[in-house]
């Protein structure tokens, strides 16, 4: 066909192949990140041998003055007073190695990635005291007994329980940014709650979870996280209301959806 003439504009459908080699480049290299995180993690966790590898690295701690003196409901020796620490197979080393390999394929000097990772554990640190310490109330409270008092009360809610139960998980990750912490806290008092209502426990759960969910987008963490990101530091008021709407909107669809499940959609369930 006849040569383009000029400063002409492409078509869009020319647009990829009209690329220049640097910007392939860095297309290549921006999605890089994410290639290897997905590696990195089904790797260590889909590969048999790289699982159990991995799996034998952790580290069982008995928590002194704790463990053997601790009694469940029936009378038995919890068994959560030893603590495992999975120093190499957590997904915080392998977010962290990650880290190290995209930092040598994009050339970072060593100094210079540290200094960003001591920056950003800085700018993180009350996120981390916060997980950390909901994490701890969560242990004191399930072996304690308030887990499970407390789930008998809020079972007294009967049916509206299951409407009710993504609420606890979209608070709980509202308020420490992890629904890891918001499961830790509330999963237990959802299940006990659950077998005291007559509702599936496994469902109350999952809906725990998935309240959390929806709960993550309006987090201040997660939020400061974002903005962290994208440069926006200090405007974080401007995401939240931006997604509040949603996340609220997201919360109703659930609670819907997970009373339903209970009753005439129990047929989902597995």
């Amino acid at each position: 066909g006849e040569a383009r003439k000029a400063g002409e504009a492409p078509a869009s459908g020319d647009a990829a192949v009209l690329l220049d080699p640097g910007s392939r480049r860095r297309i290549a290299l921006a999605l890089c990140p994410y290639l290897i995180v997905i590696a990195v993690f089904s790797t260590a966790k889909l590969l048999g041998p790289a699982k159990e590898f991995l799996a034998r690295s952790d580290i069982a701690v008995p928590w002194p003055g704790l463990d053997g003196r601790i009694l469940t409901a029936a009378g038995e020796v919890s068994a959560t007073t030893v603590y495992t620490l999975p120093w190499l197979s957590s997904a915080g080393t392998l977010l962290l190695l990650s880290g190290v390999l995209v930092a040598a394929l994009y050339r970072v000097r060593p100094a210079a990635a540290a200094r960003e990772f001591a920056a950003t554990v800085a700018k993180l640190r009350w996120a981390l005291l916060t997980v950390a310490a909901v994490l701890g109330l969560s242990y004191v409270m399930n072996l304690s007994g308030q887990t499970l008092t407390i789930g008998s009360w809020i079972a007294g809610a009967g049916a509206a329980l299951a409407f009710l139960s993504p609420v606890l998980g979209w608070l709980g990750t509202a308020v420490t940014g992890s629904d890891t912490s918001a499961n830790a806290l509330f999963a237990t008092l959802q299940q006990a709650a659950g077998a005291k209502a007559g509702i599936d426990p496994t469902l109350l759960v999952a809906a725990n979870t998935s309240g959390g969910v929806v709960g993550k987008m309006i987090s201040p963490q997660n939020l400061t996280i974002a903005a962290t990101a994208v440069g926006l530091l200090g405007r974080e008021t401007v995401l939240f209301r931006a997604t509040l709407g949603w996340s609220l909107l997201l919360l109703a669809v659930m609670c819907v959806l997970v009373h339903l499940q209970s009753g005439v959609l129990s047929g989902m369930l597995p």
